[in-house]
């Protein structure tokens, strides 16, 4: 993602800096034609690799190095171009941090929170997209990676180390489990899941974020009928959708949408629902 256009659901859009490219604007429109109360908020600048201090630019280095090494063993990421992975993933990853931050502060810091100290979970967390890409550029942050396969689960240890990062914790587990765990349930601040298909995994999401805290979904180019599908799903779990952030990308479609959802109030307990039991949330 180079360009991100963020609207609340009911107003247009604002542009924020591209990543790594030079700078474009795309035109602003609204996204969705749904109701909302959120005022539209000024833009935030965006992180870019340029923007890093050397020693993060290393620490960048190092984990696409340890990607593109580790991919010839397991499959971690389709792309296999180190100047491909540095835009459409490391691009990609820090291209949220700018409306995740800026929504965070609008609605999650009352009372005197600050964003020092931010705790996010990166669920299915794959090779480490965004989580490890965000840990580098918020070293203030707590971090946890909750994948299910041992295989990447190793890589993404091998990867925190090499990285030199003290901020991140892999969890190795489903995260159905992980959901109804006291250690985990409505611990963090922000939950993300990037490349996700569908947003059923609301459920497994949200169970996971406090109430205050944030929801980011990466979506593909045209989730305005998944959303709209979703609608009731997520008043169930507790939340509801903030923002969207309509962003050109680096993919085959030339653009993907961000969606932000604000946790409101207590999941009920019986979400996330353990393995072996429907999957198809009630609507």
């Amino acid at each position: 993602m180079s360009l991100c256009c963020c609207s609340t659901a009911a107003g247009r859009g604002f542009l924020l800096p591209s990543i790594l490219l030079s700078q474009r604007h795309l035109p602003r429109h609204p996204l969705l034609n749904l109701r909302t109360t959120a005022a539209v908020a000024p833009a935030a600048a965006a992180a870019s690799i340029s923007s890093l201090s050397a020693q993060q630019q290393r620490q960048v280095s190092v984990y696409v190095e340890a990607l593109l090494d580790w991919n010839q063993r397991m499959n971690l990421t389709a792309v296999t171009d180190e100047a491909e992975v540095m835009t459409r993933h490391v691009e990609d990853s820090l291209a949220v941090l700018a409306p995740l931050e800026r929504a965070y502060r609008a609605r999650s810091t009352a009372g005197g929170r600050g964003t020092d100290g931010v705790s996010l979970i990166d669920v299915g967390s794959g090779a480490g997209l965004p989580g490890l890409i965000l840990a580098v550029v918020r070293p203030s942050w707590r971090f946890t990676l909750l994948e299910s396969m041992k295989k990447r689960c190793t890589f993404l240890e091998h990867a925190t180390e090499a990285m030199g990062l003290s901020n991140v914790d892999v969890v190795c587990d489903r995260a159905e489990n992980v959901g109804q765990s006291l250690d985990y349930r409505e611990a963090y601040d922000i939950a993300a899941a990037r490349a996700v298909a569908e947003l059923k995994v609301l459920e497994y999401c949200l169970p996971l974020v406090r109430v205050g805290g944030l929801f980011i979904a990466a979506k593909g180019h045209d989730p305005h009928e998944e959303i709209k599908n979703a609608k009731s799903a997520v008043k169930k779990l507790g939340a509801s959708m903030l923002e969207l952030c309509n962003v050109e990308s680096m993919g085959p479609h030339g653009q993907r949408t961000a969606v932000i959802y604000f946790k409101e109030r207590a999941t009920p307990r019986k979400y996330p629902r353990l393995p072996g039991t429907p999957s198809k949330m009630p609507l």
